[in-house]
């Protein structure tokens, strides 16, 4: 795919100057360069979208100063260089202030300084131009129908209060039990707000050492202590105008949370090892799959700290909860990870279906999506079925509770789980179970002589 030309304005009203910086322009076979004599003819030129704007200062008919605001207020995003006969700081300094991009004092060796000037502005504008594209598939992505897979009662209650997040600024604390899918729900407020273009910071507070807190959060001057080399933004200042998401806030260390509230309610923080007040503006959403109500209670948060972060709560589901979404979800997966992977896509079995909705997930999400992504890879044909399927012996044994069986039955098939789990070493079955090894061996029998 070829690349759109760069175009290039020259507004000089000496022909010969004018002249000598089309051609100097012009040498580079990727720049479409038109020129003007005057102010006039530049303005009912701007519609044609030029990328920069090489300006005489002292043009016949309108100064630089005057010319420059009115490309900027008709497009800000067209770079504007000055080019003046002479040196005069002064008004250099007050012309970049206004936004040109560039003071050049003409001469006849301009050549390499303009198009130093104007290499940087290309490159600038083509990761310009990046940006913009990755800020508009991050945002897709976290399009609330394309990163929230359900449809289940409990999940669309979860749709409901994220509009009404992203309506507003008000912090918001989602709950919810590991793997439940905290962070990506947190990106869906950011991406779906007016903070959408802003930075999405996010932090662990429960992988931060209680020593580290401050210094991650706030950040530090250089020397502020042992091994800090260089100045360091916080992750405040970091997040800027869009937002800080703190997960795992109930493990964050009690010391630290006063500094924390005092920071909320003054909005600005102050560097570990510095003076100067630098005013933040984040939104704070936060994330814990703790009861903060009883962490409070019990003394653990401090309970002005709660009221302050608590804002609208959102609080996730259990895939257990969450009816047939668990097979959406596990679709959602294959199919992503099939397409990743370079493999025919695969269906899912009528006996996976009733493996993968018996099972408690206690992972949540988080596990369901390992699970069916190592199914792919055992399964051998287009199609997953149940023997594809890994489950955590851990939560294995709700499993039987599907069948309607005697108790009899159910301690047989409990016994057989555990002698798989155990390299049928009855002894080791034994001492698991609590029960005596002639009671595995009976049981044992009694099986065989069923079948």
């Amino acid at each position: 795919m070829e690349s759109k030309p760069f175009k290039i304005y020259v507004v000089e009203d000496n022909e010969w100057y004018n002249k000598l910086l089309v051609h100097n322009l012009s040498l580079n076979p990727d720049f479409v360069v038109e020129s003007f004599l005057n102010g006039k003819e530049l303005v009912a030129a701007l519609a044609k979208k030029p990328d920069v704007v090489t300006l005489d200062y002292r043009l016949p008919d309108i100064n630089g100063e005057s010319l420059l605001k009115k490309i900027k207020d008709y497009d800000p995003n067209i770079e504007v260089i000055i080019i003046s006969e002479q040196e005069e700081i002064e008004t250099a300094v007050d012309l970049l202030k206004a936004g040109a991009y560039d003071y050049i004092v003409k001469s006849k060796n301009i050549k390499d300084r303009l198009i130093n000037t104007v290499n940087h502005i290309k490159k600038n504008a083509k990761l310009k131009n990046q940006l913009v594209t990755l800020q508009k598939e991050v945002q897709g992505k976290y399009a609330f129908e394309k990163s929230i897979i359900g449809n289940s009662a409990s999940l669309k209650k979860v749709f409901e209060l994220i509009a009404k997040a992203t309506e507003t600024n008000i912090s918001v604390t989602i709950t919810g039990e590991t793997g439940t899918g905290k962070e990506v729900v947190s990106k869906a407020i950011h991406y779906n707000s007016p903070r959408k273009d802003k930075p999405f910071v996010a932090v662990n507070m429960a992988a931060l050492p209680a020593e580290l807190i401050e210094s991650e959060l706030f950040g530090h001057e250089r020397g502020a202590f042992t091994g800090a080399d260089t100045r360091r933004k916080g992750k405040f200042e970091e997040a800027g105008s869009g937002t800080l998401f703190l997960d795992e806030i109930g493990e964050m260390d009690m010391n630290f949370q006063a500094k924390l509230l005092r920071v909320l309610q003054e909005k600005e923080v102050t560097r570990v090892g510095g003076n100067e007040v630098i005013k933040v503006n984040c939104r704070i959403i936060v994330a814990t799959n703790r009861n903060l109500q009883e962490e409070v209670k019990n003394g653990k948060f401090r309970e002005d700290l709660y009221y302050r972060l608590f804002g609208l709560p959102i609080h996730l589901p259990p895939l257990r909860e969450r009816d047939n979404d668990t097979l959406l979800l596990a679709k959602f997966f294959i199919d992503a990870f099939c397409k990743e992977n370079n493999l025919e896509p695969k269906s899912i079995s009528e006996n996976a279906r009733k493996k993968l909705l018996s099972y408690n997930w206690p992972g949540n999400i988080r596990e369901l999506k390992s699970v069916v992504e190592l199914a792919v890879v055992m399964s051998s044909g287009k199609e997953i079925n149940a023997d594809d399927i890994s489950l955590s012996s851990n939560d294995a044994l709700p499993n039987v509770l599907t069948d309607e069986m005697t108790m009899r039955e159910y301690e047989i098939r409990i016994v057989n789980h555990y002698m798989k789990k155990c390299d049928n070493n009855t002894k080791l079955v034994a001492e698991r179970l609590g029960i005596g090894q002639t009671t595995v061996y009976r049981l044992l029998k009694e099986d065989k002589n069923q079948k």
